[in-house]
């Protein structure tokens, strides 16, 4: 009788010994979360190596397993590896480039329980599939920031005793990737805050037709200094441009990092480490995340490197003004009153933006329909005309994340 009870006492405690070891082994796999992110390029690429050292900090601040996988095409080799990763128990999966938009959704659909996170993106706000979301960032600030210390270089090399700077020596020179929105918004930003320190600027645009091409770029830059330039920035991601930059002791005021040693002036970037963070916790915790994200200076989104050997001096002094006034809203970047469009066009066709652009008699915007909910129709049905604080201006990254500013406006001109 002994012998039986304690058999069945034995039984039970297994049994039981079985359920605790099974628990936790549940919890353990719930708290084992993972995290993987696709990139365009490796980290050779200054846009990618952007992406993948924000994501690598925000995995180890949050304490999850990190995956980066590199040289994944625009393509459906992006589904490819986004399903395997959603197969594999990832619960989240972010893309880095434009192109990678489509493939993703579809993994989003097949996938509901995993969430997809894009960036640079236009359709999270409209698709309608709850688990993907599109990220951008407020960078047209930091871009309109590193044009004030361009302006303020070009003023210390060529200026007068009252500051004023030659029509022949305001002349510069912009290296960018393709006709979107994205490049487009940036180098506008980017001219707007020259301008607001050389109020004659000129600025030349010349496209090479590949986000990443270092022997494009280092000649497309090359041939903008032939033509004049006196000063080169970019949105492109190799070493290409700075290269040409350093070679030739031209400034360069360059995108996601330090680059030159003698030449280099400042460069602007995305910080991605917050928004990382931000859905990863969203994901882990069940919240739902924005559809359209959108960092700002505020969450320590937009960022400046520190100052290149080339920079003017007072150019840090008059950079902490700015980004103040950009902070207060005392000063909007794409405000109307400083730029015209009379001879605005359509990225580098001749089409017109007239059906979209209304402005005043000295060529002012007043009203402008954006492509926001982009449809694929390419038609403008949002007015992103605003006024705050007394400013009239262009709003940007408001409506959705990803730039919507596709206007070529007077000042700028396309080779």
């Amino acid at each position: 009788m002994f012998k039986k009870i304690l058999s069945v006492v034995l039984a039970v405690l297994m049994i039981a010994t079985l359920v605790v070891a099974t628990a936790s082994c549940k919890k353990q796999d719930e708290t084992n979360f993972k995290a993987a992110l696709i990139c365009l390029h490796g980290d050779s690429s200054t846009y990618d190596k952007n992406f993948i050292d924000a994501f690598k900090a925000a995995c180890d601040a949050k304490n999850v397993t990190g995956t980066v996988v590199t040289e994944i095409p625009e393509g459906n080799e992006c589904y490819n590896k986004a399903a395997e990763f959603a197969d594999d128990g990832y619960g989240i999966v972010f893309a880095d480039s434009f192109g990678h938009e489509q493939y993703m959704l579809k993994a989003a659909k097949e996938f509901p329980n995993v969430q997809f996170c894009h960036a640079t993106g236009t359709q999270g706000h409209t698709a309608g599939v709850s688990n993907f979301q599109n990220a951008f960032a407020s960078i047209y600030e930091g871009r309109y920031l590193a044009g004030v210390a361009a302006g303020l270089k070009l003023v210390e090399l060529y200026g007068d005793a009252e500051g004023n700077v030659s029509d022949e020596n305001a002349k510069i020179g912009y290296v960018g990737a393709w006709p979107y929105a994205e490049v487009i918004s940036g180098y506008t930003s980017f001219y707007l805050g020259v301008k607001s320190v050389v109020s004659n600027v000129t600025m030349e645009v010349r496209y090479t037709s590949s986000w990443y091409d270092e022997v494009a770029e280092k000649s497309t830059a090359q041939a903008l200094i032939d033509a004049g330039c006196k000063l080169i920035s970019q949105h492109a991601d190799s070493m290409g441009a700075p290269t040409a930059c350093e070679e030739r002791n031209i400034p360069n005021v360059s995108y996601n990092g330090v680059t030159g040693k003698n030449s280099f002036v400042v460069a602007s970037r995305i910080n991605w480490q917050p928004y990382f963070e931000y859905a990863i916790d969203c994901a882990m915790n069940g919240k739902n995340i924005d559809d359209s994200w959108t960092g700002t200076v505020d969450t320590n989104s937009v960022l400046l490197t520190e100052l290149g050997s080339a920079a003017a001096a007072g150019t840090a002094e008059k950079l902490a003004a700015v980004k103040a006034e950009l902070a207060n809203g005392t000063r909007k970047v794409f405000d109307c009153s400083t730029f015209t469009v009379k001879n605005a066009k359509a990225d580098t066709s001749d089409f017109s933006k007239a059906a979209y652009i209304t402005m005043d008699e000295s060529g002012h915007l007043t009203a402008y329909n954006a492509d926001v909910n982009d449809d694929g129709t390419y038609v403008g049905e949002t007015n992103v005309i605003k006024t705050a604080g007394g400013i009239t201006y262009f709003a940007e990254s408001e409506f959705r994340s990803a730039p919507y500013f596709d206007i070529i406006i007077d000042g700028i001109t396309i080779k």
